[in-house]
């Protein structure tokens, strides 16, 4: 007779291997030292769990920053503190579990990806609610990362390869680049473009939304032919 617990898929798996991690991100090498700075340092009793969860609960308050933005405009910069305890939370867990060898990788990988696809979605509908953005934009730019996600993530499981940049872009770099969005929209909301004044977030949006589903054409084309050529009957 078949079980719940004979159906387990932990159960059905007979080993991991991890994904190789590519990051080629500009700031990818400085990172990577004060990382491992953080993590010697870190006290004992703080665990990779307490540093998602962190960062989970920062983007949450983030999105929820944004939101009140329609209200109070300076609740644009308490989004650059959440988003600077987000990188501290979101970054340093899985150094953390390397330094202590502590890994969980399976564990590791689904909850964290998880974490980041619902703290794109607080920040992302923050934005929408702020007004700073209109919805069709953030529904664009939401649509795009999940994309990129799902290609990344299949990539990894196909190739083995686990993408952490694109181009020398990282979730740092877009941290930052959100940061100083931020910084200038609270003091200049509108751009002109073509003579007419504009959200300054619908223009970086539309932007961005272009470049991430040019990136995103790519990676396909590119992971479709090498998966092509590895499996070519």
């Amino acid at each position: 007779m078949t079980t719940l617990s004979s159906l387990s898929p932990v159960r059905a798996l007979p080993g991991f291997q991890n994904a190789v991690r590519r990051q080629e991100s500009l700031l990818a090498g400085s990172e990577r030292i004060c990382l491992h700075w953080l993590a010697r340092r870190m006290p004992a009793r703080i665990n990779s769990d307490h540093l998602t969860l962190l960062g989970f609960t920062a983007m949450f308050f983030a999105g929820a920053s944004y939101a009140l933005a329609g209200w109070w405009p300076s609740s644009l910069l308490v989004v650059n503190v959440w988003l600077a305890v987000n990188w501290f939370g979101d970054s340093l867990d899985g150094t953390l579990a390397r330094v202590r060898d502590r890994q969980r990788p399976r564990y590791g990988f689904y909850v964290d990806h998880m974490v980041d696809s619902f703290g794109a979605l607080f920040l992302v509908s923050g934005l929408a609610l702020s007004g700073t953005m209109s919805g069709w934009v953030a529904f664009a730019l939401l649509l795009c990362f999940f994309l990129l996600s799902i290609n990344a993530y299949l990539a990894t499981y196909t190739l083995g390869t686990f993408q952490l940049s694109f181009g020398k872009l990282s979730p740092t770099e877009m941290r930052i680049l959100l940061a100083i969005g931020n910084t200038y929209v609270w003091a200049h909301p509108t751009v002109t473009i073509f003579g007419g004044r504009e959200r300054f977030f619908d223009v970086a949006g539309f932007v961005g939304v272009i470049c991430m589903a040019v990136v995103l054409l790519i990676s396909v084309a590119r992971n479709t032919l090498a998966l092509y050529r590895m499996e070519k009957s």
